[in-house]
């Protein structure tokens, strides 16, 4: 949706302005009256300034869930409010049924004028089952949720596709184990945008599985899992798909076709029928996702995390000649609670990810030694890559074709899945109120190997984010991020955020109590 044009001339005019709505929206927003003292009813509110020399910079928009416009300057308005499940009771005893909801609205107006919902949803639970339909924030796969660069195959780089899901909503005790083995785990179809997609009309389906070995309250845990997405059906305007891959430019979508790519059956190929192509003699679908492990480890003061995701896009990872490629992480988590020190460190997080391998430049399908160039998130029969809005669903540094600088070898979809980061993530709080977040990032790209980059070109993003609780407006987190990028992949820039925020529940004495303290990383 877009709002009609508004012209930022200066950072005194869109702190005015910001300041200006907030108090309107806090004025709106401070007669709700919570109806139940058992549900967690919260509200938040923001209002912000986003500036930048060129293009945002790469920590100031990557993992934000799509808010963050690519152009600036705008000025940033955001509002929601959200139900979660009521608490347990005294005894302990917790309600077999339940419901809860979240709505968040974004308006961001300037040069890149839009009105977004990176939120809205209803969900309910049965026992350990979770129903929800509508858009939700989710991080999938085993990774630091706070300081990732972003999980392989779902990392909140994007605005949420609307899905209905079925699952165990969080780690959930196996019968007969005594709480040794817990898992998690969902089942969702979705719907991908049809706005500047070259192929209209498809589907997402996502599952995934995670199982735990070890009570909540052991000093060591063990976890292991995967995640399969799949986009499939569609259609396509006349000349965007060869014959070759496409009827008359449609994709299979029919139900006959659903259980073959549920199980990413391979085969499904046959003359007889007029809705496959040779492309479906492989699966239906584009197919990909992670198999992952990890383990943490309490030492005293300390949880220690360590993860790995293993990639897999074609049958590189099935006949391990992609074993190189993969997100590899170390978590290090402050367990004591800070205790007025002028320097506390809450967290540290190093991680690495390469993805250059690919099962090698080869490719022949008889041969699975050569069964190579798995082109991660592109695919013939879906030429705008895993994206949605234009935007990498999976880890931010494979770059889509509006993100790399002009200069650079251009083509549809992802135009950089070849590449090795090396990411660091660091919190800290400042004479215990001054809360401190730092990422930097260096990275080595290497295009496609369908369309490479000659030169190889290194990227380095960096951002620092400062927060701190101020009176005004009954309690508020006053929040500043700088950004840089400068390098040969993204053109050179350096952005800058100045924000408000309030957070606190609905209704309630302690509605004025601020709860979150970084921007739009929640």
């Amino acid at each position: 949706m877009q709002v009609p044009p508004f012209k930022v001339n200066s950072i005194p005019t869109c702190l005015i302005v910001s300041v200006h709505v907030y108090c309107l929206l806090l004025f709106v927003t401070n007669p709700i009256q919570a109806q139940d003292p058992a549900r967690i009813n919260q509200y938040h509110l923001e209002s912000g300034s986003l500036l930048a020399t060129d293009q945002t910079p790469f920590w100031l928009r990557a993992n934000q869930y799509g808010i963050v416009p690519l152009k600036g300057p705008v000025i940033r308005f955001q509002g929601g409010i959200r139900s979660d499940y009521r608490l347990a009771d005294s005894t302990g005893h917790r309600r077999k049924t339940d419901w809860g909801y979240a709505v968040d609205a974004v308006a961001n107006i300037g040069v890149t004028n839009q009105f977004i919902l990176p939120e809205a949803h209803v969900k309910a639970r049965l026992g350990a089952f979770e129903l929800y339909a509508g858009r939700k924030r989710e991080i999938i796969g085993l990774v630091d949720t706070l300081l990732t660069s972003g999980a392989y195959a779902w990392s909140g780089n994007t605005l949420p596709i609307p899905k209905i899901q079925i699952g165990l909503y969080q780690y959930t005790a196996v019968p007969f184990t005594k709480g040794v083995l817990s898992v998690l785990g969902a089942y969702a179809h979705g719907w991908f945008e049809n706005s500047d997609r070259l192929v209209k009309g498809s589907y997402l389906h996502q599952k995934y599985l995670y199982g735990r070995i070890g009570k909540p309250n052991w000093p060591f845990r063990l976890y292991g899992g995967f995640n399969h997405e799949v986009i499939w059906a569609g259609q396509a305007a006349p000349g965007v798909l060869s014959d070759l891959i496409a009827v008359n430019g449609k994709l299979p979508s029919g139900i006959q076709y659903y259980l073959p790519m549920v199980l990413g059956l391979r085969g499904q190929g046959d003359r007889n029928d007029p809705n496959v192509t040779s492309l479906e003699d492989n699966r239906i679908g584009n197919h990909l996702g992670s198999i992952d492990l990890a383990a943490d480890v309490n030492l005293r003061n300390w949880n220690l995390y360590a993860y790995r995701q293993f990639l897999y896009d074609d049958g590189s990872l099935f006949y391990g000649t992609n074993l190189a490629d993969g997100l590899n992480g170390l978590r290090l988590k402050n367990r004591r609670q800070p205790a007025g020190e002028p320097f506390f460190l809450q967290q540290l997080t190093v991680e690495y990810l390469y993805t250059k391998s690919q099962g090698g430049d080869d490719f022949d399908v008889i041969d699975p030694e050569r069964r190579g160039r798995d082109n991660y998130f592109n695919h013939g029969q879906f030429p705008d890559g895993w994206t949605y809005f234009g935007r990498t669903i999976g880890s931010p540094f494979l770059t889509p074709t509006a993100e790399a600088r002009s200069s650079l070898p251009i083509n549809r979809g992802i135009v950089n899945n070849r590449v090795s980061v090396v990411n660091l993530g660091a919190s800290a709080l400042i004479s215990g109120t001054v809360h401190i977040t730092s990422r930097l990032s260096l990275s080595q790209n290497l295009g496609t190997y369908s369309v490479p980059y000659p030169d190889a070109p290194t990227q380095f993003s960096g951002l620092l984010t400062a927060a701190l609780p101020i009176s005004a407006f009954g309690g508020t987190m006053l929040s500043s991020s700088l950004g840089i990028d400068v390098g040969g992949l993204l053109p050179n820039s350096v952005g800058v955020y100045v924000g408000l925020r309030k957070t606190g529940l609905l209704g309630n004495s302690s509605s004025s109590k601020v709860v979150s303290t970084r921007f739009a990383q929640r």
